[in-house]
């Protein structure tokens, strides 16, 4: 009896069966799976991704200019680093209080352009 049409019959099947039950072959199947599933939760009005409020506004933040420390400085005002924000403090302290926020240009590296970035974010009390 020849035995070889069997064996080689069951060997074709073995590697099928190792192909579907392949782990990259079902990976991709059970990512598409989840895909889904996800998709309609969102679409159903999942509470978990719906529920969330909206991130709320930064609120507009004003500094003081003859007050403030540079750290705040630096923090508040666009273009404004800590190294700029100590000119600022030195230059007040060199001549006094700033009469008006256009006098800020006279700070070593703050420009036209750095003034009209800040202006509502500066005050002068």
């Amino acid at each position: 009896m020849n035995n070889s049409y069997l064996i080689q019959s069951n060997t074709r099947t073995a590697m099928a069966a190792r192909d579907i039950l392949s782990i990259r072959r079902w990976g991709a199947v059970l990512a598409v799976i989840l895909t889904l599933v996800l998709g309609v939760g969102v679409l159903a009005g999942s509470p978990s991704v719906s529920a969330q409020e909206p991130a709320a506004k930064p609120e507009v933040t004003t500094v003081n200019i003859n007050t403030a420390d540079a750290q705040t400085l630096a923090a508040t005002l666009k273009g404004v680093g800590q190294s700029r924000a100590t000119e600022i403090v030195r230059y007040r302290e060199t001549y006094g209080p700033f009469a008006s926020v256009e006098e800020l240009t006279e700070v070593k590296g703050i420009g036209p352009s750095t003034l009209d970035m800040n202006r509502n974010l500066i005050t002068l009390e």
